[in-house]
């Protein structure tokens, strides 16, 4: 009996102690160089004994990692060490930043430096040294809320051991956002392992929510109150020149020169101010194209840097499909002509967003877009506003102002200032997650005003989801306006009142291959007063996850679909089918997903059975060849065989992706990617060289090509001949990341 209790005395503070990670101020200078010999590597606490997070979150890690912190004047430093089970090699998609998924390794600190377990910043490292970083928004309570677009500089290094590997991280405080005065943040640290497929963390995550939830992270002590981290200023200043020549319009060949930049201002340690005058987007990564059998807009994500940080604060109001802000209807404007998407130049613009303290959170933002004469489009500003405050332990009450106004016509010259050109919306929002995030839901109500002063200009609705390891259960609605208008928002559609559901329960085999599977139920309906049921859809599903990473889900679907509007299913603007008509269909849906941590590996997702009056059997999804560690050769594809009665058309629409990546170093980037889309007529290719000669400062050269691949009529009855060009250009710029 008393060795017992000698026993639990010993092991009784370890287990106190693991619950937080000490870190202490460093007497000496460390090197990066994943050689772990500075006395205060030895000194520091260490982050062991991690959990195992997938495939099961019942034992310890097999593969187990020890993390070490400290900290100087500049840097807040980190050490990990990685331990395998024997002689092995390690994945990664390629050299180039921000790698993602589960067919990876790399070990990732996740910081949440203001105490809320809402918002935190990401910097992962992989074996070979590849950099990630990134943002987590909502609590991480999926993997939507984690953005690998946010950039910053940061420095790191890894090296590889027999039956080991080690990251060593250098962050600078000047890189996050921090209250000043504070004592402790909260922290977790999580390893992906290939060799293994496992994913562990240093504080446990139940396996039935994201690995980058943050309801779940550990407190992180300081040896002393943080001090902001002296003067906090990036300024970003760009070359850009270019040539571009449109085919389809006959008009002579455009040279640019333009010269703009970018700052960020730390107006306190926990506030940022961005300023932008004359941006250019010309580096952003082309939209990826899909084939468009739907009624309504097809929504693509923000990509451009200065949207990126603390985005929540402005994009996620209202909920998917109907959202009050929508960051990309600035600079890209709408030819009513032609119903085309055109470049708006953005003359200046300003945004201030961050932490006001540990309750209050701002947003900020006023951009000005540039004339443009050909569609008769005044210079226009944008201007947003957001104030969020915290309540309970996670949630949080936000409103949000949204102003579209032209204040001087400047193509005629007939006003100064308009009230009767303008667009606008206030709202609120309630986000609800629980301490323990098994609840998480939201309230909202929005409403728009512009110059007609219409009825029914509102959107209200509300979600609700229960999460625990056997069940998950949501429950959503929304109702929205038939003249609900936000301009500079994204609304799929109108008038409509909804309401869906979706259900799964989950079993957890004692086998070696099956690392979960169970049944779902789901149900959408859409309808509204005038018209009824306008959609509805109901899915008995099965899925079932594989502990090599696989997986694979299937439905058996009921759906009901009325036209209110004419619609050419066959996306060929052929016959269309009358509005007033209704379809009900049966139809399998199915998506498998290999392996993603051999070199070789693919997706496929199928829609096939009754559509509208006929048939469609669709096949879309990925393949990919990896070739470790210097790139890959993926191909994403489309394919959907329609087939509609007499006189209705049919149409077999194809696209196909080729795309290829290689990373002939860790800064040195080439990707080349090929769209051919015979729904648009149009084959698109986007080559980008980017030379990254120092952290987050890039030189690019990018070339973009299109052609017309059948000879085809357009809608003005112009006659369109096979392999024509249509638009043609080429981009040189240099960027640089300029600390003062």
């Amino acid at each position: 009996m008393r060795n017992v209790i000698l026993l639990l005395s010993v092991l009784i503070p370890v287990t106190v102690l693991s619950q937080s990670l000490h870190i202490r101020k460093a007497s000496s200078v460390i090197t990066l160089d994943g050689v772990m010999d500075e006395p205060d590597w030895q000194l520091a606490e260490t982050a062991g004994h991690f959990k195992q997070f997938f495939p099961s979150d019942t034992s310890y890690a097999n593969a187990q990692s020890e993390v070490r912190m400290t900290y100087d004047d500049q840097f807040i430093y980190v050490a990990a060490k990685m331990f395998n089970l024997g002689p092995r090699k390690y994945v990664t998609p390629s050299l180039r930043r921000d790698f993602r998924g589960e067919g990876n390794d790399g070990i990732t600190l996740v910081l949440d430096t203001f105490r809320d377990r809402t918002n935190g910043f990401m910097f992962g490292l992989n074996p070979f040294g590849v950099q990630r970083e990134g943002l987590i928004a909502n609590g991480g309570r999926i993997s939507t809320d984690l953005s690998l677009n946010w950039d910053n500089k940061w420095y790191s290094s890894a090296k590889i051991y027999d039956d080991y590997w080690v990251a060593e991280m250098a962050i600078p405080f000047k890189s996050i956002r921090f209250n000043e005065g504070e004592s402790s943040w909260f922290v977790n640290f999580y390893r992906i392992d290939s060799e293994y497929a496992e994913r562990s963390t240093w504080s446990p995550i139940p396996r039935n929510f994201d690995i980058i939830t943050l309801a779940f992270c550990r407190e992180l002590i300081w040896d002393a109150p943080l001090r902001k981290a002296g003067t906090n200023l990036s300024f970003i200043p760009y070359i850009s020149t270019g040539v571009n020549e449109n085919f389809a319009e006959g008009t002579p060949q455009e040279k640019s020169f333009d010269v703009g930049f970018d700052a960020k201002v730390a107006v306190s340690s926990s506030l940022n101010l961005d300023i932008t005058v004359n941006p250019d987007f010309s580096q952003v990564e082309v939209d990826e194209q899909v084939t468009n059998l739907d009624r309504f807009e097809i929504f693509f994500p923000e990509r451009r840097q200065f949207f990126l940080e603390n985005a929540d604060l402005f994009a996620d109001f209202g909920m998917d499909g109907t959202r009050p802000f929508f960051s990309r209807r600035i600079g890209i404007a709408r030819d009513t002509a032609t119903g085309q998407n055109i470049q708006n130049p953005i003359y200046a613009g300003v945004r201030l967003s961050g932490k006001i303290d540990n309750n209050w959170r701002i947003g900020i933002m006023s951009m000005q877009a540039g004339e443009i004469e050909k569609i008769q489009l005044p210079s226009t500003n944008f201007t947003v506003a957001s104030l969020q405050r915290k309540i309970f332990s996670r949630s949080n009450i936000g409103m949000i102002f949204v102003n579209k106004q032209a204040f001087q016509d400047s193509i005629n010259g007939e006003f100064t200032t308009d009230p009767l050109t303008y667009n606008r919306m206030i709202g609120a929002d309630f986000n609800l997650a629980s301490r323990n995030n098994v609840w998480n839901g939201k309230l909202f109500y929005h409403r728009s005003f512009d110059n007609l002063s219409l009825d029914s200009a509102f959107a209200a609705g509300a979600s609700l989801s229960y999460n625990t390891v056997r069940w998950s259960l949501s429950l959503f609605s929304r109702n929205v306006g038939a003249n609900y208008n936000p301009e500079v928002g994204f609304v799929r559609r109108k008038d409509i009142v909804q309401l869906a559901s979706t259900n799964w329960y989950n079993f957890y085999p004692k086998s070696s291959q099956i690392q979960s599977h169970g049944p779902g139920f789901d149900f959408d309906m859409v309808g509204n007063q005038q018209y009824g049921f306008l959609d509805w859809d109901a899915n008995l599903m099965y899925r079932m996850r594989f502990k090599n990473t696989a997986f694979w889900n299937l439905r058996l679907r009921r759906e009901y679909t009325y036209l209110f509007d004419e619609f050419d299913p066959s996306g060929t603007n052929g016959i269309p089918l009358p509005a007033g008509s209704d379809f009900v269909n049966n139809l399998i849906v199915g998506e498998f997903t290999s392996d993603a941590r051999k070199p070789f590996f693919f997706n496929i997702s199928t829609r096939s059975g009754g559509y509208f009056n006929g048939s469609r059997i669709s096949f879309t999804g990925s393949i990919t060849y990896r070739y470790i560690p210097w790139g890959f050769i993926s191909i994403n594809y489309s394919l959907n065989s329609i087939r509609l009665p007499q006189p209705y058309s049919d149409a077999n629409l194809i696209l196909i992706g080729p795309r290829i990546d290689l990373t002939l170093s860790k800064s040195i980037f080439f990707t080349t990617f090929f769209q051919y889309n015979n729904q648009l007529h149009n084959l698109n290719i986007n080559s980008r060289l980017q030379w990254r000669f120092k952290p987050v400062s890039d030189i690019f050269l990018v070339y973009t090509d299109n052609y017309v691949t059948e000879s085809f009529t357009d809608a003005e009855g112009q006659y369109i001949q096979q392999g024509s060009p249509r638009l043609r250009g080429v981009v040189f710029k240099i960027s640089y990341w300029l600390n003062m």
